[in-house]
């Protein structure tokens, strides 16, 4: 069985503990200020080690998490989840932003179009550029 690393890059962790689909999207999160080590913006080749307070803002909501321990294999969610430990007030607050989103989506249904014009409905609104 092959023993834990030490330290890791901070993309390659996101990717593990499966914040992100890819270490590329991972990597453009840190680098665009989505992830803050200690409150402070870093870069993705940061190394990292267990006890690391990290901030992570995805989809309009933040995350305040500390790192357990490392992995250098993506594995299944339910071992991603042993991670991290996400701290009580993050999560209470996150839980309370979701609570109120699914709210204003019912409020204000913005689903857009109900169906894919037809060919005539097309042709209606090529009619009307044209002019």
């Amino acid at each position: 069985m092959p023993t834990e690393p030490e330290a890791i890059r901070l993309d390659k962790w996101l990717w593990t503990a499966r914040f992100f689909k890819t270490r590329k999207l991972a990597a453009i999160a840190v680098s665009g200020g989505k992830v803050h080590i200690n409150n402070q913006r870093t870069k993705p080749g940061k190394e990292i080690k267990p006890g690391t307070l990290l901030s992570i803002s995805k989809d309009g909501l933040r995350r305040d998490i500390t790192i357990i321990a490392l992995s250098s294999q993506r594995r299944s969610a339910k071992e991603a989840i042993l991670l991290y430990e996400e701290s009580a007030e993050s999560l209470a607050k996150r839980q309370q932003q979701i609570i109120e989103q699914r709210e204003q989506r019912e409020l204000y249904d913005f689903s857009g179009q109900d169906h894919k014009p037809n060919k005539k409905e097309r042709r209606l609104i090529h009619r009307f550029k044209q002019v």
